[in-house]
């Protein structure tokens, strides 16, 4: 058979090269030219005239903005609304080829607020999570996206409001921020409260790669909130004292500790700077708690899987609880032959209620598991953590520990992941190949994903749970899993400059499917601060030389006090101090670590590199002073898009796009054709007031073949309908060809360049005379235009 794929003029060629049957589709010819087709400055009475503009609800103002330019803001509402002012104004657009919209945004503002751009009174892109963004969404963290430069976001219009049309009606609109998991519309959608950030100008074109007319220059601030290491002992002196705090107020209750408080006390128990260090108290109010626990089950055996003490009900059951047995076991051993009350009243002995209890919560965790790869994590450690409270009180009820380890195991990407047990065996939903990591170790949900990708916290924690003793090790096939994860995470952080002198390293979330407000990422080095764990976590636990290298950057970018403060910052509650209780144990072991050579991968330090996941469709590329991230892979839930999202990073500007692709799949003669929905990936009960309509909507998309065996119906999210088995991505001087395929070799056609291609993976120089280069399964090359 034979692979379609674009030539330089973008026409579609044949190839032989493999033999089964494939489908390459394009919604539109992609173009591979430069420039812009029309563009309007904001502010600039001359440019807004010319192109018929006009304020919308409550407006716009003309502010100075940067670098002494003119911009406009969007003013917010002069009564609660969750949406403020706009403005319309019309560009001109090629009437046959793939359109562009691009708007240019200054780096060094944060907001709350998003901008939603509509075309012909339709709304382009989804409110949240869709394949196709709003225009600009808010920043979560609320700190500058990219101090002292400019960033252009850039999104396709859709070709049907384009074919045969010369200009459009353009309006951009400002909103408030949304919170992801909201169930109606007032959770969902918060009111815009003040104005929106300054928007610098639009622009439209042919090429998803905007290229301003003048090449922006960057302004970089001076940076004053730097932190010095001399402040390390004061912050961990704050750290202990929010523990201490917490341990004395548990200490008091008058009530029985629910789960996390119990478990929180047992493992104070052992941290000699606490006030619950070998404290007897301690032992007292986890057996009065464990012992009301069972009451409450009794009672209401649905309290299993519904515990509200517990952050998520049905992934933590009784694990937490079951953790404080472990911890504390030795201590409470004598307690355990008394007699409380059981079932229809009987007097039971305490060590044969309790492991009723656990053993209930074993079974209903390993029957109920999650397929998201952190769910299934959480799942697993607090099946692992119920199952080591049975192992001290009752082994013969306890699983096998090969069998504990089989669920760690499959949530870390060991072995398959087979889904649920049931009475005939796993379940297995998604097949016995499918795992929950990427040959390369990263997480799939399905492709990238940058916040819930940071799964080092859990995985840190299975780690843990293997031990057989509180000091013991792990076991070493989880270690090892742990310590890739770390690594292949490592490549998602980036530097981010604060001024000449000063630059953090940041997460990428720009790219990650389950992330819209991440812009620019939490300042992240070895891992990322969280509820549960520190900065400090994985490194501490698993001493891996890298790792120990990554924190040891963070100490000399002055950067480890700024992470503990943001983590004790994150709110006041029990988890949050539950996940600093051991931080300053670890920082005194990563202390006297001796002095690590490595340094994160895309540290301004280190040399040119590409890194891929073809599992996840994700890439980044260091080449020179640029980072370019790209999910190629990009929120195909339902069927191939042809989209790309990338994340281009470079000294004097950013760019962030949605772009067309060419893709190559084995067709399954289904399609999905996208539904009038402005919200995306929501609670189904959220609706927006009034009826606006989807500039996208009526799209038909083609669904790649889904496994023999798999349950699937159109319009289902899946893990193989919208996956390609060759992705090209033609983003500016880069050529991105990515093979995803096990074992087939594909050859791609290259524009024609006149100088020739460099290939950034091995820096070899290609001859303008080259004009296919072979693919090699699980693969990918990445090629710049030499100009």
């Amino acid at each position: 058979m034979h692979l379609r794929t674009l030539s330089n003029t973008g026409l579609i060629t044949f190839v032989a090269v493999c033999t089964c049957s494939l489908s390459v589709m394009a919604q539109a010819p992609v173009a591979r030219r430069t420039g812009t087709d029309d563009s309007i400055r904001f502010g600039s009475h001359r440019s807004e005239q010319s192109h018929e503009f006009a304020n919308r609800f409550d407006g716009s103002k003309i502010v100075a903005g940067a670098q002494q330019l003119k911009a406009r803001i969007l003013l917010a509402p002069a009564t609660t609304n969750w949406h403020g002012g706009a403005v319309s104004f019309t560009l001109a657009v090629n009437p046959h080829e793939q359109n562009y919209f691009t708007v240019k945004l200054w780096g060094g503002e944060a907001t709350h607020d998003r901008l939603i751009l509509y075309c012909n009174n339709q709304q382009v892109g989804y409110m949240h999570l869709g394949d196709i963004d709003i225009l600009d969404a808010n920043t979560l963290n609320m700190q500058p996206p990219c101090p002292g430069r400019f960033y252009y976001e850039t999104t396709p219009l859709p070709f049907a409001l384009t074919h045969n049309q010369r200009s459009v009606r353009l309006q951009i609109r400002a909103t408030g921020e949304v919170w992801d998991y909201g169930t109606y519309f007032a959770q969902f959608q918060k009111p815009m409260r003040v104005a929106s950030r300054a928007i610098y100008a639009a622009y439209t074109g042919t090429n998803g790669y905007f290229a301003p007319m003048h090449p922006p220059v960057a302004t970089l601030p001076p940076r004053e909130d730097v932190v010095q290491q001399p402040f390390v002992p004061a912050v961990l002196k704050r750290v202990e004292d929010r523990v201490n705090h917490e341990v004395t107020n548990e200490l008091k209750q008058v009530h029985p500790l629910n789960q996390m408080q119990m478990e929180f006390l047992a493992r104070a128990y052992h941290v000699p700077y606490t006030g619950a260090y070998h404290n007897p108290a301690v032992i007292a109010a986890v057996v009065r708690g464990i012992d009301k626990l069972y009451e409450d089950w009794l009672n209401s055996p649905a309290l299993l899987q519904s515990d509200p003490s517990t952050p998520n009900p049905g992934w933590f059951t009784f694990g937490p609880a079951g953790n404080a047995v472990w911890q504390v076991y030795p201590q409470i051993r004598s307690a355990l032959a008394n007699l409380i009350p059981g079932p229809n009243g009987r007097l039971t002995r305490r060590r044969d209620a309790w492991a009723a209890m656990f053993k209930a919560s074993v079974d209903w965790s390993r029957e109920h598991r999650r397929q998201y790869t952190n769910q299934s994590m959480i799942v697993d450690l607090n099946t692992a953590l119920a199952n080591r409270a049975l192992q001290v009180l009752m082994p013969t009820m306890a699983l096998p520990r090969k069998q504990i380890l089989g669920y760690v195991y499959q949530s870390l990407g060991i072995i398959p992941w087979l889904g649920s047990d049931t009475p005939t065996g796993p379940s297995a939903p998604l097949g016995r190949h499918y795992f929950e990591l990427t040959r390369q170790h990263l997480t799939k949900e399905l492709g990238y994903v940058g916040y819930y990708g940071e799964v080092l916290d859990w995985a840190t924690q299975l780690l843990n749970a293997t031990r057989s003793s509180l000091h013991g090790p792990g076991d070493s096939e989880v270690l090892k899993a742990v310590v890739q994860i770390a690594h292949a995470r490592a490549i998602f952080r980036y530097p981010d400059r604060f001024s000449a002198h000063q630059s953090v390293m940041r997460l990428e979330g720009v790219i990650g499917w389950r992330d819209e407000d991440h812009f620019p990422g939490d300042i992240t080095y070895a891992e990322r601060v969280t509820w549960d764990g520190s900065a400090l976590f994985t490194a501490a636990a698993t001493l891996d030389t890298r790792l120990v290298g990554y924190v040891q950057q963070m100490f000399e970018d002055h950067e480890f006090v700024p992470a503990v403060l943001t983590q004790m910052r994150q709110n006041n509650s029990l988890r949050v101090t539950a996940g600093l209780l051991d931080l300053p144990l670890q920082y005194n072991t990563i202390s006297k670590q001796p002095s690590s050579s490595f340094r994160l991968p895309m540290s301004s330090t280190i040399h040119n590199l590409v890194w891929a996941d073809p599992q996840d469709g994700v890439v980044a590329v260091k080449y020179n002073y640029t980072i370019l991230y790209a999910s190629l892979y990009w929120r195909a839930r339902n069927a191939v898009n042809f989209l790309a999202r990338v994340h281009e990073i470079t000294p004097t500007c950013d760019r962030i796009a949605v772009v067309h692709e060419d893709e190559s799949f084995t067709p399954s003669g289904m399609t999905f054709t996208r539904p009038d929905n402005i919200i995306g990936v929501a609670s189904s009960g959220v609706r927006y007031p009034g009826k606006t309509h989807l500039a996208e909507a009526g799209n038909v998309l083609p669904i790649a073949r889904i496994p023999a065996g798999e349950i699937f119906h159109p319009g289902e999210e899946s893990p193989y309908a919208g996956r390609a088995l060759l992705y090209v991505l033609h983003y500016g001087p880069f050529v991105i060809a990515m093979n995803a395929a096990q074992k087939q070799t594909f050859s791609v056609s290259l524009p024609h360049c006149l100088h020739g291609y460099v290939v950034v993976n091995t820096g070899k120089h290609l001859s303008p005379t080259v004009t296919h280069l072979a693919i090699a399964p699980s693969h990918t090359v990445v090629l710049l235009a030499q100009r």
